[in-house]
């Protein structure tokens, strides 16, 4: 049987130089197939907002809604180690508020562990999830939460400046107690150069061939989108949108067709009886009034 990860496992796994592989879930049914996949690391990401529940960004995503998807997705993956994301302002307002709202994460979704985006700016914020028993992985580059500060998803860490903040960000993390971080959409030498300077590993998703491990998001790599966006960093696996649609046309025009169902999919009777029994006909309500008197008359006692 398939065994969870650990956070020990995975900072050898970076020692060993071998590759961690993270993928996003939401619900049972996703997270079952990924985990009898062999995945390492499932994410209950909150991108959740832009593939399950259509908006256009991550920021509507509430907590409640981080609790109801990472508790169904581990169900589906008990033995797979499961992080789940801390949505929008969950965290940053105070140390107890973010203590408390993980704490849910944790207690009711039953997550192994949280991610936050952010940097040195909440690295006070990390230190105490880690001090309460919480493993918390980091998420810097694009953050998707401050996407409107961001002005859009675009790469990060070309400018020098930028990307000494990033390398001094991954060390706060470290230093606070993350045991992972997530690189996302960050220059490939910068990202290569992170991944060098730490000894917890990282995972990249556009952020090139240096990181410790990767992640995508499910409906990414099966094109199940419709419309489906490319985007430069994915590489898809497999067309399931395409193939849902075709099996849903397939099936309305079967049953206009009257196609669908055919013979094999309806059930006989082999006697007349068996109708009564299943829908209530006549002969059964006349052997329920029956009833009664028979059981009286048998007792040897006559109805009033």
């Amino acid at each position: 049987m398939k065994q969870a990860l650990t956070i020990t496992k995975m900072k050898k796994m970076k020692q060993l130089g071998e590759a961690i592989s993270m993928l996003t879930a939401y619900d049972y049914p996703s997270a079952k197939l990924a985990e009898e996949a062999g995945i390492d690391i499932i994410l209950v990401g909150d991108s959740l907002g832009n593939v399950v529940l259509g908006y256009d960004t991550t920021i509507p995503v509430t907590l409640d809604d981080m609790v109801y998807h990472t508790r169904a997705t581990v169900r589906g993956a008990a033995n797979t180690f499961v992080v789940a994301d801390l949505s929008f302002m969950t965290y940053r307002l105070s140390v107890e508020t973010t203590l408390r709202n993980a704490a849910r994460l944790m207690q009711e979704g039953r997550a192994h562990a949280v991610k936050m985006e952010g940097g040195a700016d909440i690295a006070d914020e990390v230190a105490a999830l880690v001090r309460a028993g919480i493993p918390v992985m980091g998420h810097i580059g694009l953050t998707p939460q401050s996407v409107h500060q961001l002005g859009g998803y675009k790469v990060q860490g070309k400018l020098p400046k930028e990307a000494q903040q990033l390398i001094d960000d991954a060390k706060a993390l470290e230093a606070a107690g993350a045991f992972a971080i997530v690189l996302e959409l960050v220059t490939e030498p910068l990202a290569a150069a992170i991944t060098q300077e730490l000894s917890i590993p990282t995972i990249g998703i556009g952020a090139g061939r240096g990181c410790d491990g990767q992640v995508l998001v499910y409906h990414d790599l099966l094109k199940y989108a419709s419309p489906y966006r490319e985007k430069k960093f994915v590489k898809t696996y497999a067309d399931i949108g395409t193939t849902i649609r075709e099996a849903i046309s397939s099936y309305i025009t079967e049953v206009k067709s009257r196609a669908f169902p055919a013979e094999q999919h309806a059930f006989g009777v082999q006697e007349q009886s068996e109708i009564a029994n299943l829908y209530g006909g006549q002969e059964q309500a006349a052997a329920a009034a029956e009833s009664p008197a028979k059981e009286l008359q048998h007792q040897g006692g006559a109805r009033p």
